[in-house]
Order: C-alpha cells, then structure tokens, then sequence
C-alpha cells in the first residue's frame, strides 16, 4: 500500500476526496465522449453590455465556449490564467477548425461567432476580460473544481 494512504487510513481520516466523473463510460471517445460534456458556455462581445455570466465547470469535463462579437465595436477577450488552466481541442471560426496549442486572447474586428471546445483541467479560478477594461461586468470567472 502507498505510504500516503497507510497514514490516512492509519489515522482515521479515510479516503482523499476526488470529483465525479459526469459519466461512469467514457469509452472509446474518452474526456472527449458526449456523456462527459458540460453545458455550453456563452459569452457576448457587446459595446457596453455584460460579457456573460461566472460558471463553476468540472475538472476532466469537456466544455464548449461560444464567443460572440455584435460587431458594435473592435473587441478581443483575452484570459492567459483561463487559456493555461484548460486543454484546448479546437477553435472553430467560420466552419473552420483550428487546434492550437495555446492561445492569449480572441480579437473580432466585426460581427461573427468563434466556438473554442476544450477540457477544464487546473483547478482554481480563472478570469476572461475585456482587455483594458476592470468593471466586473467586463470579466468572467471561471472555478473549476
């Protein structure tokens, strides 16, 4: 036995915590099967308006992230903390699918809609913004567990 867990147990604290998987089955799909995603996440790039809500999201758990820009002015969403904090499967802009290996920020220079999928790995939290900007309704937080 570990030595770790004989000292646990030793003492009577029982077993570390550890998060559910949202599925008991990845199968052959692993992180990536459909049983282990999370809900959609929604962010709008909006002149003036809040940039979206504060989510909790599970470690191991896949994720899609839709940005948004309305085009009423030149906007980007940056999050280095966040972009470190996650595995990133694609970016898809425009029926375009691109896997990159890390990203800073997401610049719109006019209207459109990119979709990141990716899987939440560090836990913490983890803050998208507007860059340039501090109002709360200018960020995000992202926890994850």
């Amino acid at each position: 036995m570990n030595p770790f867990l004989a000292l646990v147990f030793a003492l009577g604290l029982g077993v570390p915590a550890a998060a559910a998987p949202l599925c008991d089955d990845l199968g052959f799909a692993g992180l990536l099967a459909k049983c282990n995603r999370g809900e959609t996440l929604k962010l709008t790039l909006a002149s003036g308006k809040p940039l979206g809500d504060d989510a909790i999201l599970q470690s191991g758990a896949y994720y899609k992230l839709e940005i948004t820009a309305d085009g009423s002015a030149e906007l980007a969403v940056e999050g280095p903390g966040f972009f470190r904090a996650i595995w990133m499967n694609e970016i898809v802009i425009n029926k375009i699918e691109i896997r990159p290996m890390a990203i800073e920020s997401i610049e719109f220079d006019k209207a459109g809609t990119a979709e990141l999928s990716f899987i939440a790995i560090k836990p913490g939290t983890h803050v998208l913004r507007i860059p340039g900007t501090s109002g709360d309704s200018q960020q995000v937080r992202f926890t994850i567990q």
